[in-house]
């Protein structure tokens, strides 16, 4: 079904580059990640005729997965749907069956792991004790020994939370590499709360409902996306040119300061970038997600792709993830959600105010940090807003 659906793309793009179609979509939706497909989906149920156009050559934006050796690898990082939302799980399980996968990562401090968030099998590890209380004690003494009572910088502000030893071993390095930065050039605000579990509970989110779509992400996207014409390897800008009149509305969800030529300047985000490797092996690291918290080791985690899905191959794929600063021209991944960058982006709200048939979404629409079903959340909000 989907390879008829993009034999009719490859057709009607060559149809668009030939001749101007004018408003023969209500809509034109500028992504296909969750967000854009959601909003297509929906649209297609009432009626709506809508064309997908995406830069990239995949759909699905940063939850696409390709199969490689029988492995539904994240290509751009893991993803673990979780969602205290019921009417949310429902709406994406009727794209795909969700197994009984649970987060629960593991920090590499040199040569000691860790089980992450920071539980009492972390502490039992860190201090060879046994009860939440002793761990308690001990927390609260280092921070009363540090005394900080305005802290000035992320440094200081984790250590007036979680005391020396949890920040020295599984906070600074890591959260260096994430930012590019020291800790002590890093703002306070960066870190409002560390959450500690005095139980021994390592399952990193508090969310009802946890799993992997089994199959992986892609498939999620291919069937709200059925019927729905995409047209890939397409630029925003350059379709737009030749095509301007060709839908009634435009959903954008690309970069806000992208689409206005960064006339207002730019706003900063984060990028990310992969080293995979394969191995014959079945296990390389025995989790799904390793983070490796000293500064030493240039890569942030580990991910074992297989473990996600319980796999049983013969090899494994691994991804070695990087966090760097972004640039124009690299791929954004998150927002970099400081003052400075929200007063800008609020100016750019006021800009996309006067552009009466375009929508702006998603993450770099809304220049938002979302989790997958917060995005779903939002799409939902902005179709029936526009009924």
């Amino acid at each position: 079904m989907y390879g008829e659906v993009y034999n009719s793309i490859w057709k009607r793009k060559w149809m668009i580059e030939r001749e101007v179609l004018i408003g023969m979509y209500d809509y034109l939706i500028v992504g296909s990640g969750l967000y854009g497909a959601v909003f297509a989906y929906e649209m297609k149920k009432k009626g709506k005729k809508c064309l997908v156009i995406d830069k990239r050559s995949h759909i699905g934006g940063n939850i696409y997965c390709e199969k490689i050796e029988d492995i539904n690898v994240h290509k751009y990082g893991a993803h673990i749907f979780h969602t205290s939302n019921k009417k949310v799980w429902e709406y994406i399980n009727q794209f795909a069956e969700f197994n009984n996968y649970i987060n629960s990562p593991i920090a590499r401090y040199k040569d000691e792991l860790y089980n992450l968030p920071f539980n009492m099998n972390t502490f039992s590890k860190m201090w060879g004790i046994v009860t939440p209380q002793e761990a308690k004690d001990i927390i609260q003494s280092q921070i009363a020994d540090l005394n900080i009572t305005n802290p000035e910088n992320l440094e200081e502000q984790a250590l007036s939370l979680v005391g020396r030893d949890v920040y020295e071993k599984l906070i600074k390095g890591y959260t260096e590499k994430q930012w590019g930065r020291d800790c002590k050039e890093l703002p306070a605000f960066i870190i409002k709360r560390l959450p500690l579990r005095f139980t021994y509970d390592n399952n990193y989110f508090n969310d009802r409902y946890q799993g992997i779509p089994i199959g992986g992400y892609t498939r999620i996207i291919e069937k709200m996306l059925e019927g729905t014409e995409v047209l890939l390897n397409t630029d925003y800008k350059e379709f737009a040119a030749k095509n301007g009149n060709v839908s009634n509305k435009v959903l954008y969800t690309g970069m806000i300061d992208e689409y206005f030529d960064y006339q207002l300047g730019v706003l900063e985000y984060r990028s990310v970038r992969f080293e995979q490797e394969r191995y014959e092996m079945d296990n390389y690291q025995g989790n799904a997600v390793v983070n490796y918290t000293d500064r030493e080791v240039p890569y942030t985690r580990i991910i074992e792709h297989k473990h996600f899905e319980f796999g049983k191959q013969p090899v494994t794929i691994i991804s070695k993830e990087y966090s760097s600063e972004w640039h124009k021209g690299d791929e954004p991944y998150y927002p970099v959600n400081n003052e400075k960058n929200d007063s800008l982006y609020e100016r750019y709200c006021q800009l996309a105010e006067s552009e009466k048939n375009v929508i702006f979404g998603g993450r770099l629409g809304s220049y938002k940090y979302y989790d997958m079903d917060k995005v779903i959340e939002a799409a939902l909000k902005k179709v029936e807003e526009l009924e």
